[in-house]
């Protein structure tokens, strides 16, 4: 296994290729390229169903669906919202600490914990390039497993992306919680089963 630990290869997520294209990613068939991760959009519905990782030694992450990847990451592809990497990947889990201790067990480092308020807890993994974000409250809240929820995308950009494409499809752009970064979400209308925003770097 890799020293540096596991990394995102694919992210299977439930959207139609079209809906992608239309928020200004290049889309190759049912694929799209962002950075190392290969985002295969299956329009299944269902949002952030599972990824697989390359070097990791087992796919077992408290009840997330994992496969492995041996293959080594295409070239980034060129797209037109000028989207350069998955910044982060968000996954809820009604049980921090049996999450943490799921994701340690596979090679993955706790890197940091924030306490976003009473009731919300935030842990941050890294995976390469990408940030895996667990969110969850501080104290066990059932047994159920931990469950993809969404992801970010880097691009240059956030105000331009809104004016070049159809604002609509966006909501206000805003200052985020990572200093000197912006940060817009995309709206629900924008025919996406996953939450999805894009985050300057």
């Amino acid at each position: 296994m890799n020293a540096r630990g596991p990394t995102i290869a694919e992210l299977v997520v439930g959207d139609e290729p079209a809906a992608w294209a239309r928020l200004g990613f290049a889309v190759d068939g049912d694929r799209a390229q962002v950075g190392t991760t290969t985002v295969i959009l299956d329009g299944a519905g269902g949002g952030l169903r599972s990824w697989a990782l390359r070097d990791a030694a087992t796919t077992a992450f408290d009840g997330l669906e994992t496969a492995l990847a041996d293959a080594l990451p295409p070239q980034p592809a060129a797209h037109p919202n000028g989207a350069t990497r998955i910044d982060h990947v968000v996954v809820n889990t009604p049980d921090l600490a049996r999450t943490f201790a799921s994701l340690e067990a596979a090679g993955l480092d706790l890197r940091r914990l924030r306490e976003h308020s009473d009731t919300v807890h935030q842990g941050f993994f890294r995976l390469g390039e990408v940030i895996l974000e667990v969110v969850g409250p501080p104290r066990p809240a059932g047994g159920d497993p931990a469950r993809f929820w969404g992801l970010v995308a880097v691009v240059p950009d956030v105000d331009a992306l809104v004016a070049q494409a159809a604002p609509q499809l966006f909501a206000e752009a805003r200052a985020a919680v990572q200093e000197g970064r912006r940060i817009v979400t995309v709206r629900r209308g924008a025919g996406l089963s996953v939450p999805l925003a894009f985050l300057t770097p």
